[in-house]
């Protein structure tokens, strides 16, 4: 390896080593962004979210889709239990994507998304 080439390692590892040690300050803890989600369980975000990640889905009952406000359809779905509903839109169940296109809900919000689209629109 020539001289210039061990310069340019060195300079390179004591950039990164730089670099490491001003992310990691102790000045500064460490955030998990996970643990720090706050939901969005209000009804206009659960709609919000809804309309961009289950919308084209279980409004028409694409592929089997349980369509939003079909109680009778949900009705069964329900009986499992939410934990097992939860569990399905987070791995996919049968045509439905893994996580349901959701890619930034939380459990909690994906349990209020079914709620909300297992409920009767004509109340």
């Amino acid at each position: 390896m020539t001289e210039y080439r061990r310069q340019m390692c060195r300079n390179s590892l004591v950039v990164a080593l730089l670099l490491l040690s001003t992310a990691c300050s102790p000045d500064e803890p460490a955030v998990d962004t996970a643990a720090e989600h706050n939901p969005r369980t209000s009804r206009e975000e659960i709609q919000e979210i809804y309309l961009r990640s289950c919308h084209s889905c279980h409004a028409t009952g694409v592929a089997g889709a349980p369509r939003t406000g079909d109680t009778d359809a949900w009705a069964p779905r329900l009986e499992q239990g939410m934990d097992t509903l939860v569990t399905h839109v987070e791995k996919g169940y049968q045509a439905m994507p893994p996580r349901g296109l959701c890619f930034d809900c939380t459990r909690e919000e994906y349990a209020a998304l079914i709620r909300f689209m297992a409920e009767d629109r004509d109340q």
